[in-house]
């Protein structure tokens, strides 16, 4: 392979969002002076999901692997200065209002109180509240409907999501670690090994390892190498909403089992609703879809939240999820298949709560080979070669 170059990289990040930051953070701190190239097509991220997250984080997950992750991440999160040891790095302004759940039928009461008492073993302070308890807890909730709620009152809530990238991408850079801006369109392969990677004004560039971390794009890249990926973009609208009858500054974030989330930003209200429709988006297409908050999320808020009669939306926007299709969860480590590739994909909504543990893992297996802290093999890519759904069930 010619580069272009005389640089070459122990290892090229496809993606500098916050998994690709990560992945530089946590290999550049585990092996210091490993060379470790970053490709990122806008550096604004303007329409990067790590951008238009709503930037939340929560232990109340269905499987133990994804609660050990977010534990991990929280408490990245709660003290990031000292973590990333980077000048200037901020707090990340944790807000630990918690989440809230709501199961209105027995099936999801059941699936609720086995979850619930999963994540109190490991650790989680969820709590099981029937309709006495949330109605004395949260009396601007109208329970009609509702069975049960699962309410994590700690370790639960919403950050700086651009801080949480900012600092892990000072941290990399300082122990060495560059950025190139550059859109990879292809990955590239000689004698069964990944070897490299093209950029879209013809550059090739040669690498020691490739981590593809490039979210919606995954799937096109890995099809250079005539590989299906179970890994499509979704398009979810998220609506900025003012209701001046509803101040509840310390409301957690709530998940109605109608189908709608909300929680407060500020003196506002954050609020989105996953599509009926939901087919795969054309990964350009950040249009919001602006008739889902009066066909769908208002009707559906209001039954639940009365306060919610007057609504003024403030703004809306669109933003895509790397979703995965084959069992809504994330796929992490290397590629069998491609010896010097390693994944970083299909997170499916909660990437950015899972983004610190997430890049440690990924360095841990790329340089020694196996994971030493977190075991995230049950997320490898093995499952998704052999059509082996390996399931999460709190998907929001």
């Amino acid at each position: 392979m010619q580069d272009s170059g005389a640089f070459r990289p122990d290892v090229a990040i496809v993606g500098g969002g916050v998994m690709g930051a990560a992945a530089a953070f946590w290999l550049t701190r585990m092996q210091p002076g490993l060379r470790v190239m970053v490709l990122e097509a806008d550096p604004t991220h303007a329409r990067a999901a790590t951008a238009l997250s709503v930037a939340s984080i929560r232990q109340q997950f269905t499987n133990p692997v994804n609660v050990a992750i977010s534990q991990f991440g929280l408490q990245v999160i709660r003290d990031f200065p000292a973590v990333v040891g980077s000048d200037g790095v901020g707090s990340l302004a944790l807000r630990e209002n918690g989440y809230l759940f709501l199961a209105g039928s027995a099936e999801a009461e059941a699936e609720m109180r086995r979850a619930a008492a999963m994540q109190r073993r490991m650790g989680a302070a969820t709590e099981i509240l029937d309709a006495a308890a949330l109605a004395a807890r949260f009396p601007w909730l109208a329970l009609e409907g509702v069975r049960l709620g699962s309410f994590g009152p700690e370790g639960e809530g919403w950050f700086d999501n651009m801080g949480l990238l900012a600092g892990f991408r000072a941290a990399a850079r300082a122990r060495g670690a560059i950025w190139r801006r550059g859109r990879v369109v292809a990955l590239e392969a000689a004698g069964g090994r990944v070897r490299g990677l093209r950029l879209g004004d013809g550059t090739r560039l040669s690498a020691g390892a490739v981590v593809l971390a490039a979210g919606t794009w995954a799937a096109g890249l890995l099809r250079s190498l005539g590989e299906d990926w179970p890994v499509e973009p979704r398009k979810r609208t998220v609506f900025l909403i003012d209701a001046p009858d509803a101040r509840h500054p310390d409301a957690p974030l709530l998940v109605d089992h109608t189908g709608f989330y909300l929680r407060p930003e500020g003196r506002h209200w954050i609020t989105a609703t996953v599509p009926q429709h939901d087919p795969a988006a054309d990964p350009e297409d950040f249009e919001p879809r602006l008739e889902e908050f009066e066909a769908v999320i208002w009707p559906r808020l209001y039954a639940r939240a009365p306060e919610f009669a007057a609504v003024k939306v403030i703004r809306a926007w669109a933003g895509q999820y790397d979703f995965n299709t084959l069992d809504q969860n994330a796929i992490v480590g290397p590629h069998p298949a491609w010896p010097g590739l390693y994944v970083l994909s299909g997170f499916s909504g909660h990437g950015l709560q899972q983004a610190p543990a997430m890049g440690r893992g990924l360095a841990e297996v790329l340089l020694t080979g196996g994971y030493r802290t977190l075991d995230l093999s049950e997320l490898g890519v093995e499952r998704i070669l052999a059509g082996r759904p390996f399931a999460e069930g709190a998907v929001v």
